[in-house]
């Protein structure tokens, strides 16, 4: 059973083995599970970390300062800082708690407070620690630092995490309270992605969304993050960039509005070095110093939609809408119908009058709108005890 979380509505309140979701599980699938806990059957797992007894966020653990293996990026330029405040703090718009990722020295945390923010700076690197919180006991105790990571918050696997950073200890003991999703935005994150894991927290955050879980739990929580130009590109991308197009850009578009507010030379952010110093990123050896300096980073910004929830499609079934999205790129230039035959034993040729697509449309012609209302009419046939259709193909079975 799914708990209404953030304040949705009750009528969204729906048993997996209720009408919506029900499934035909194909050859062997179903079995790849069979040792997982029937409460985690949906989607990605929603286990969280075991806490010890009295632990509170000043005592979450972090593991010690890899500057050579993973190297972090940091924003030190105050034309850049400024640039980003006006993004963030609007004067009509009421939500002014920014919770800042891996701010470092600290430049951006300075010109958020003198916008008239209020910030949360969860820092990873305790050679950063005693600057904030000098920082913080100058800007009149509008600055709070904690030292963790916050893309190790809420891990999403099984059994006990290390370090352990659980978003409900964190944000209940900096008092930060639960917005109904119909209302704004409760705070914003702010932050660079990490190279490395990049893409792995991509797909992270667009589960943790879905699901109403981690951070969603407290309401439609806004990211803002510096990220790769080609991972912004393959987000934002429709129809008219087929080639780029991909169940990632229809789910994230489908779950948030996606702007571009910004692009900045990969050259302007600074690396963190050996003995706490920063410095300007080196090029590697593979790629020649012209092709590093032209990369960019994109400042993209994510605001969940109110409207992302409805009767049809919920955080109890939203793992089932992935799987269709997946399983209908896989053959991206295919028909429609022909996809439609595959992933639903419903009629092909009726569900694509409801939605008013013609035989013809492939895939690709398809806009993440149109997918969401592809999901919903399927899901709100009734005259079908099961509408989805699983095979070994599915990443996520459900038993």
């Amino acid at each position: 059973m799914w708990v209404p979380v953030a304040g949705l509505p009750q009528r969204l309140t729906l048993s997996a083995s209720s009408g919506a979701g029900r499934l035909c599980l194909w050859r062997s699938g179903a079995a790849r599970w069979k040792d997982v806990p029937a409460r985690n059957r949906r989607g990605l797992s929603d286990i969280q970390p075991q806490l010890l007894r009295g632990q509170d966020f000043r005592e979450l653990p972090s593991r010690p300062s890899k500057c050579g293996v993973e190297s972090k990026r940091y924003l030190t330029s105050p034309r850049l800082a400024e640039t980003v405040v006006q993004f963030l703090l609007k004067e009509d718009d009421p939500c002014k708690l920014i919770l800042e990722c891996n701010p470092g020295p600290g430049i951006l945390t300075e010109a958020l407070i003198q916008g008239g923010a209020r910030v949360i700076a969860l820092e990873s690197d305790k050679t950063f620690i005693p600057h904030l919180e000098s920082l913080g006991e100058k800007l009149g105790g509008k600055l709070h630092v904690v030292h963790c990571d916050f893309f190790k918050l809420d891990p999403r696997s099984f059994g006990v995490v290390k370090p352990t950073v659980d978003s409900r200890v964190l944000l209940r003991d900096l008092g930060i309270e639960t917005l109904p999703w119909a209302k704004g935005i409760p705070l914003k994150v702010v932050g660079i992605f990490p190279a490395k894991n990049e893409k792995k927290l991509i797909w992270k955050f667009l589960h943790d969304i879905y699901s109403c879980t981690s951070l969603y739990r407290y309401g439609r929580v806004e990211l803002n993050f510096f990220m790769n130009e080609t991972d912004c590109q393959k987000i934002m991308a429709n129809p008219q960039n087929r080639n780029l197009y991909q169940a990632l850009s229809a789910l994230w578009q489908v779950a948030c509005e996606v702007k571009l507010l910004h692009t900045e030379p990969w050259s302007s952010f600074d690396k963190h070095a050996q003995g706490g110093q920063l410095g300007k990123p080196e090029c590697r050896a593979s790629e020649p110093l012209e092709q590093q300096t032209q990369q960019n980073l994109c400042f993209v910004q994510f605001t969940p939609r109110r409207n992302l929830f409805t009767q049809n499609l919920t955080p109890v079934n939203y793992d089932v809408f992935f799987h269709m999205l997946k399983q209908c790129f896989l053959k991206r230039n295919a028909k429609l119908i022909h996809q439609l035959h595959s992933l639903s034993p419903v009629d092909a040729e009726d569900i694509l009058k409801k939605i008013r697509q013609k035989g013809t449309t492939k895939i690709t012609d398809m806009y993440p709108a149109d997918f969401k209302r592809l999901f919903e009419t399927i899901e709100r046939s009734k005259d079908y005890s099961c509408k989805w259709l699983y095979d070994d193909f599915m990443e996520d079975v459900v038993v």
